[in-house]
């Protein structure tokens, strides 16, 4: 899997369709235009396919869209400080909050194309993104039925699958890409931007975000994601 995921990094670095977009939008120090906290044409997208899904009882209603830089790493700060509370290893602590949190810097929400949905036809209470409710009788379950059928006619794609081979994040049925624009961000985070992450001196744990850590974790986290992300 790892031979393959390098191969996979080796064919981004060959793109050019990436170059013209700003690295400091890609890790959400900065925010491109949005409408309704998605970009434009994604949140037109996201309009066409919540009224075709609400035709047959799904109300798509989106609890997460673009997040700052400075909003992932208020999450991270605070995860990193309550986990080594408990008595956890910084490196041990890392490893746990990537598990579902990415990197500031890192996190797919500053572009302003993905999104975190759930059914909104069917009560919800405490936790919203939680496997089990997307599945058997759960809240969400006839949201990831419909989407799995129908989402990539409109464009989004779910990144974190249930592959089972699959490495990196835990899988997140809530998750969606539009993937016509996110596959360039994806590009420049990879290529170019990751490296500006560890100079952060607010960013906690920072310094053990070494050459091997930003390996591993760009093949296991940013890259190991639906291969259908990669057409």
């Amino acid at each position: 899997m790892k031979a393959l995921l390098k191969g996979l990094f080796l064919c981004v670095t060959m793109h050019t369709s990436a170059q013209h977009i700003d690295p400091f939008l890609v890790l959400g120090k900065t925010s491109p235009s949005l409408v309704g906290n998605m970009q434009e044409e994604v949140y037109k997208a996201y309009e066409q396919m919540r009224k075709a899904a609400s035709k047959v009882g799904v109300d798509i209603k989106a609890v997460s869209a673009h997040r700052s830089y400075h909003r992932q790493r208020e999450i991270w700060n605070a995860k990193y400080s309550t986990l080594i509370s408990q008595g956890l290893s910084a490196k041990d602590a890392i490893q746990e909050i990537i598990t579902y949190s990415t990197l500031p810097g890192t996190s797919r929400h500053h572009w302003g194309t993905d999104i975190d949905i759930i059914d909104n036809a069917n009560p919800q209470s405490g936790d919203v993104l939680l496997v089990e409710k997307f599945y058997g009788d759960g809240p969400s379950s006839a949201l990831r039925s419909w989407m799995n059928q129908n989402a990539a006619d409109y464009g989004f794609l779910e990144v974190y699958t249930d592959h089972p081979n699959r490495k990196g994040f835990a899988h997140e049925p809530w998750h969606y890409t539009y993937h016509s624009l996110s596959k360039a961000y994806l590009e420049i985070l990879t290529n170019h931007a990751i490296s500006e992450i560890a100079k952060d001196e607010q960013l906690l744990g920072r310094e053990f975000l070494d050459t091997e850590f930003f390996t591993s974790y760009t093949v296991e986290h940013l890259l190991d994601i639906n291969p259908a992300l990669f057409d």
